[in-house]
């Protein structure tokens, strides 16, 4: 696996975030980086990022970031509610995203990273 296999969607102000890196890292990988607070995906993007990880936008909506902006109670969203949320507010989208030839995953906690990493060499 190359390093330009592997994608992260980033937050360097997340501690989970920062320590998915580091073992990305730590298995001698340089992945591409995306600090999605900075170029946030687009819909097409997002789209695919929840098809590849098999998540839903609510399991990929921080809930924490909801209530810090006053978006209103998330329980009433429909799925197409919360991915327009998310692309007019990149910060709601969870992190960090991981995507290689293995899988995609929400790494959360950042040792779910390992599961779609070769074995270190």
């Amino acid at each position: 696996m190359s390093s330009t296999d592997v994608t992260l969607y980033h937050n360097p102000a997340c501690g989970n975030s920062r320590n998915t890196l580091a073992l990305i890292r730590e298995r001698g990988i340089e992945p591409t980086v995306i600090e999605y607070l900075k170029t946030p995906p687009d819909r097409k993007t997002l789209l695919d990022l929840l098809k590849k990880t098999g998540l839903t936008p609510r399991e990929l909506l921080r809930e924490k970031e909801v209530e810090k902006l006053n978006l209103g109670d998330s329980s009433q969203w429909s799925d197409d509610q919360i991915v327009e949320r998310m692309l007019e507010h990149p910060i709601l989208m969870n992190r960090p995203v991981v995507i290689t030839p293995l899988g995609a995953v929400l790494s959360r906690p950042p040792e779910t990273v390992l599961k779609i990493l070769p074995p270190k060499q």
